[in-house]
């Protein structure tokens, strides 16, 4: 289960990417049950990046897996086509990353989006690292 603080250590270290790259972007952190641990929308970020955002994260979460890595089983052709239209509708592009404790379990995912998608998963990445540190 991921903590308060672990939440908020990924919050700031996603904002700390973001500011550097001169994105706002909304930052929101699940527990493993998909369920709302933190959220920051920062200062200019777009309202309707929000539900991306946690989407992404729920997404993540649900499949203890990579948003991008998700999304490649959705496309035409896919072994599960489709997938993205299930559990109320999932988001299957960069940006969402389950987060793992140091036995590599999953304890929640974090979904960042405001940015281009590449901004996104970049964000997404600095956040996730600093369970790592």
């Amino acid at each position: 289960m991921i903590t308060t603080d672990e939440a908020r250590r990924v919050i700031a270290a996603g904002e700390a990417r973001a500011r550097e790259i001169g994105v706002p972007a909304n930052i929101a952190v699940l527990d493993a049950g998909a369920h709302m641990k933190a959220f920051v929308r920062m200062d200019g970020a777009l309202l309707g990046s929000i539900d991306i955002a946690v989407n992404k994260a729920r997404t993540a979460a649900l499949f203890s897996m990579r948003t991008e890595a998700i999304g490649e089983f959705c496309r035409p052709g896919g072994t599960s086509f489709g997938l993205e239209q299930t559990n109320g509708g999932l988001v299957v592009f960069a940006g969402g990353i389950p987060l793992t404790d140091g036995s590599n379990i999953v304890i929640g995912a974090v979904g960042v989006s405001g940015g281009a998608v590449a901004q996104d998963l970049e964000i997404a990445q600095a956040a996730a690292a600093a369970l790592a540190a």
